[in-house]
């Protein structure tokens, strides 16, 4: 409905009218009769809007399922860093939606901003699957085409997002109310269907194909943007049978300014001459109309009950960044099916699907059997504590797989492992006081160690001694270690005497939830090993080390292995989630080369299926507060408002995101008490929400239309000399 239709002005005794302010209606669109759907009532374009939409909901989560591990693992950022720009771009996501509707309601109209924005969101993902090229330039560059790239992708989904639906919705002939309303839940729908597929696709295009040597992040990457393509193409096929209603004007802008010009007016009429107004949005009635004065109004009053909401999303959308985080220290396999980390994200759309037929129909039901008011504000609060509880349990979580966890060398500190290559006991001392018992018994050819000793540093850096005695022989060897690091000192013979070397270790190996491993070579000839499609390690003769590889769990009971004289394979058995393993590589029997295999970083304990409560509890607490927020946000303002409440309910997770952005940069608290941090201020603002719920008076819609004259005072003799009387009359 148009607000401002002249007919509406004719009503009013004296309503100054703005030509600038108020624009004109534009003509309606013609309503040619468009193609049905097998002689139904549904139009046939419908269904070119609903594909686009699976397509495009399947590309954004589908690049958004992986996005977290590809700031962690292919650009090297720090877990803090990855969660802030991670949710950098989800608030931007949000953001944009507020210009898309502006493009659309005042300039281009939706299908033109649809097919543009759509163009820009290919672009982003174009640019952002470069991006994960290995070969192409170094990190700067992945770096900044992963930010450009990231930037249109936002500019793209947030400016299409309030345009689809209602485009959708414009098919249809105000005759067909209960066929659109169908519509919209075949549309929501979609949107699940797509965002369920993709976070169960697209982590198995990250990590069980290969690109490189390395997780294919540009596959993951470039398989949305596929989708997309495909989106924008079925999106336009439909062009000519679209009903394509003209640009309107932005009922956004108008709140804005009809809110600032009743500030603004008040401000400069601050003299007590001036008699006082029942409400401060009557300031507004020397310009705008009484019916868009009570609609802000009634819109004001729920927006007064958003200034809440934004700490729920903060904790809410952690599920892609966090919680991945979590899922990646912990054991995916679960018996018969293996979970990739970001693989648990589909947890949410898919219990969505379950969980809200399953409130609608059972528990709300039951609920009110039992004779109590749920209304829709303690749905929402109750939704609030599921998210409280959530958390609760991931912090739980976290402190469980922190008490599995190895433990680290402190200041001062370094772990250390002997492995003796040698054919027979040696028996290894350090020189010093501290240290002098520390290795004192004797070590078997190839045992075993059951953990890493610690040695205390007097320095952070210093240079220990040792004394090997192997036979009758007694050697003494130098070499210098670092403090907080791991190392592994290696003895082997040499001719008849017998020599070592210390070899550093990387603590941070498998943080990744993959497994980690490293090779040596007792033989006289260079290896090269194959794991993967492209991936080679070159291994040096005679007891030469190899570099750290992270490969994927699971079996490898034949890895292909190359000499300068001859092809073998190694049997490297079960690879499992989190584990570091030392394969050193052998030729003594005759069976050919051999790898004897040591798991010195035990590998993940804690099975991944311990996140199901804490996904169950937060999606139970978002179909609470969401769906029912979203609810009781339209019934309790005008139709006309409608808009204005969508966009400030999409700001709303803009700016939870920002608050995890700030939280995830500036604490320096560890993760757990993070977790509890969120979940405890999420219990407050639900304490504040509850007080807020409780004095706030539900209203009717029809209401409002009602109480116009009532509440908004004619404009007396005295009111002409305002300082608005400026205004055109």
């Amino acid at each position: 409905m148009n607000l401002f239709q002249k007919n509406e002005f004719k009503e009013t005794p004296f309503l100054p009218v703005s030509p600038e302010e108020v624009p004109p209606r534009p003509p309606s669109f013609p309503k040619k009769p468009s193609p049905k759907i097998c002689g139904s009532n549904y139009p046939l374009s419908i269904v070119f809007i609903v594909v686009n939409e699976f397509c495009e909901r399947f590309s954004y989560y589908g690049m958004k399922a992986v996005l977290t591990l590809y700031f962690l693992y292919f650009l090297h950022w720090s877990e803090d860093t990855s969660t802030s720009v991670y949710h950098a771009f989800s608030s931007l996501c949000y953001f944009t939606p507020i210009l898309g509707a502006a493009i659309a309601d005042s300039w281009l109209g939706k299908f033109k901003t649809i097919i543009y924005l759509s163009l820009v969101y290919v672009l982003g993902h174009v640019i952002k699957s470069m991006g994960a090229l290995p070969i192409l330039g170094g990190q700067m560059l992945h770096t900044v085409l992963s930010m450009v790239g990231l930037s249109l992708i936002a500019l793209g989904t947030g400016g299409i997002k309030p345009c689809v639906a209602a485009f959708g919705g414009d098919q249809f002939e105000e005759k067909h109310a209960e066929e659109r309303t169908r519509y919209f839940s075949v549309f929501y729908l979609s949107i699940n269907a797509g965002s369920l597929i993709s976070t169960f696709v697209t982590p198995m295009l990250r990590g069980d194909v290969q690109c490189f040597g390395k997780d294919c992040y540009a596959l993951a990457f470039g398989v949305p943007g596929l989708l997309m393509v495909i989106a924008l193409v079925v999106f336009a096929m439909g062009s000519k049978i679209y009903r394509k209603p003209p640009p309107e004007g932005n009922i956004v802008t108008q709140v804005v300014k009809c809110i600032w010009f009743a500030i603004s007016n008040r401000f400069k009429n601050r003299s007590a001459d001036i008699p006082k107004r029942e409400h401060w949005l009557d300031w507004a009635a020397e310009k705008y109309p009484r019916q868009l004065i009570m609609d802000v109004k009634a819109l004001t009053r729920v927006l007064f009950l958003y200034i809440p909401l934004p700490m729920f999303w903060a904790l809410l959308d952690q599920q892609g960044s966090r919680w991945t985080l979590q899922a990646t220290r912990m054991n995916g396999n679960l018996g018969f099916f293996v979970l990739q980390p970001d693989q648990m994200q589909v947890l949410n759309p898919f219990l969505v699907l379950i969980f809200i037929p399953l409130f609608d129909l059972v528990i709300y039901r039951l609920v009110s059997k039992c004779g109590i008011n749920f209304t829709s504000l303690r749905k929402m609060a109750v939704g609030m504590i599921l998210a409280c509880l959530a958390f609760a349990v991931a912090a739980t979580v976290e402190i469980k797989i922190n008490e599995m966890a190895p433990p680290q060398p402190d200041s001062q500190e370094i772990f250390l492992q002997v492995l003796n290559l040698a054919d027979n006991e040696v028996e290894v001392t350090v020189l010093g006081d501290e240290n002098n018992s520390l290795l004192a018994e004797s070590i078997k050819s190839f045992q075993k160690m059951p953990h890493y000793s610690r040695l205390h540093l007097k320095t952070k850096s210093q240079n220990f001694h040792f004394q090997l005695k192997y036979h009758n022989l007694s050697v003494y060897t130098e070499h210098s270690v670092e403090e907080k690091k791991w190392y592994t000192l290696i003895t082997r013979e040499d001719g008849k005497s017998i020599s070592s070397m210390m070899v550093k270790d990387e603590e941070n190996k498998t943080t990744n939830g993959m497994t980690a491993m490293r090779f040596v070579n007792t033989l006289h000839e260079e290896i090269n090993i194959s794991l993967g499609t492209d991936s080679s390690l070159h291994v040096e003769k005679d007891y030469g080390v190899s570099a750290y590889r992270s490969v994927q769990r699971g079996e490898y009971p034949a890895v292909p292995c190359r000499t300068k004289n001859e092809d073998f394979s190694l049997n490297l058995g079960l690879l499992d989630f989190g584990a570091a393993y030392l394969f050193v590589i052998t030729n003594s029997t005759s069976q050919g080369p051999q790898a004897w295999k040591m798991e010195y970083i035990p590998a993940n304990k804690m099975s991944i299926a311990w996140q199901l409560p804490q996904y169950a509890l937060v999606t139970a607490g978002e179909v609470m507060f969401s769906v029912t927020g979203l609810e009781f946000s339209y019934s309790q303002a005008p139709s006309s408002m409608k808009s204005v409440l969508q966009a400030a309910w999409l700001l709303t997770v803009a700016v939870g995101n920002i608050i995890v952005l700030i939280v995830a940069q500036f604490s320096s608290l560890v993760q757990w008490a993070e977790f509890i941090l969120f979940s405890c201020l999420l219990l407050v603002v639900c304490l504040i929400f509850s007080i807020m719920g409780h004095y706030y008076v539900p209203i009717k819609p029809e209401d409002i239309q009602g109480s116009a004259d009532k509440q908004i005072p004619k404009i007396q003799g005295n009111m002409i000399n305002l300082e608005t009387k400026k205004t055109k009359l």
